[in-house]
């Protein structure tokens, strides 16, 4: 018998876009409803109608699955994806993992259970063979972070580049003993940023010293307690590229608490560009990420997938940019 299924796997669409064809043909683009139809008649496929009769229709509900609510980059995020999502009469559930794998998991059921109409994901760290089921049934998209070798719609920027500037803005600044504290490595972004640094050094005719790079988890405390240990050094770091603004918070307090001076001693290099960055004793350059435009692409991708129109790419990049501020000073010198 042929399932609903082979029918969006031959017509390169999701099982809610043949469903929306079924259903609601006015709501999906001509040529996808076309093609749709095409392959239906193609198949000899026979929906289900009484249970087609059953199922609940659209909510105008979106789930939005974040990995930590108390994480500013995510709040602003979510403020784009609020944004967007409220223009086009969509309300948005909330549903907080703290990063639990599990809790992934759970969330899942309010698709299956047609509580939301789409999920978007700041995070995955679920299976990527279930992902791919869940993918081929419900409009899914993936922003803030992104997964290898699946191809769901994305929205991130390219943090290797990123990692690349922040460490040559340092290096142009005169620095050469250049420390890393990172975010946790099992996550790509914080892989890729760790890769744009090494990029900076080699590319500038400077060591990899793995002893500065030291792993954080993106708390104030992290960046603290790393910062402790590269000062411990007998050649402690002139400069740290770290790889979140919170973290560069706690390693600027760690200078501070040793007696160093930011950024006379110790020039600090953030990421994100969180309001914190800008009115912190002193202020952290830092790279900007464009957090709530890439909330806002997010659902513009998701509501494509829920109306049935195909998307020209399933990646989208977005920019980025160095703001500088005091953390690093402005006089380039020549430092060991």
């Amino acid at each position: 018998m042929v399932k609903m299924s082979d029918v969006a796997d031959k017509a390169n669409v999701s099982k809610a876009t043949v469903s929306r064809v079924l259903r609601n043909p006015e709501t999906v683009k001509k040529a996808t409803r076309d093609k749709v139809l095409a392959i239906i008649e193609q198949l000899n496929y026979q929906p289900n109608i009484l249970a087609r009769h059953f199922r609940r229709s659209e909510t105008n509900t979106i789930l939005v699955v974040i990995p930590n609510i108390m994480n500013t980059v995510f709040s602003h995020i979510l403020g784009g994806i609020e944004h967007e999502a409220g223009m086009h009469g969509y309300r948005v559930i909330l549903a907080n993992t703290n990063r639990q794998v599990e809790k992934e998991y759970e969330y899942l059921d309010h698709l299956r259970q047609r509580q939301a109409d789409g999920m978007i994901l700041l995070s995955a760290r679920m299976d990527k063979g279930v992902l791919s089921e869940v993918m081929k049934q419900y409009p899914v998209v993936l922003t803030a972070d992104y997964l290898e070798g699946i191809p769901i719609p994305t929205v991130t920027i390219d943090n290797v580049s990123s990692g690349r500037t922040a460490t040559e803005h340092l290096i142009k600044l005169g620095h050469s003993r250049i420390a890393h504290i990172t975010g946790p490595l099992h996550l790509l972004v914080s892989q890729d940023r760790l890769k744009g640094y090494r990029q900076a050094l080699l590319q500038n005719d400077l060591d990899v010293d793995n002893i500065l790079i030291q792993e954080g988890d993106f708390s104030h405390e992290s960046g603290y307690n790393q910062m402790t240990k590269l000062l411990a050094l007998e050649h402690p770091p002139t400069a740290v590229f770290s790889a979140n603004d919170e973290m560069a918070t706690g390693i600027i307090k760690a200078a501070k608490d040793h007696g160093l001076s930011v950024p006379e001693d110790l020039a600090v290099v953030g990421f994100d560009n969180v309001k914190l960055s800008a009115i912190y004793d002193p202020g952290i350059t830092t790279i900007a990420q464009p957090m709530f435009e890439m909330g806002s692409k997010a659902m513009e991708l998701l509501l494509q997938q829920i109306n049935g129109d195909e998307t020209s790419k399933k990646q989208y990049v977005l920019q980025n940019e160095l703001v500088i501020r005091e953390s690093c000073g402005a006089n380039q010198k020549k430092l060991g």
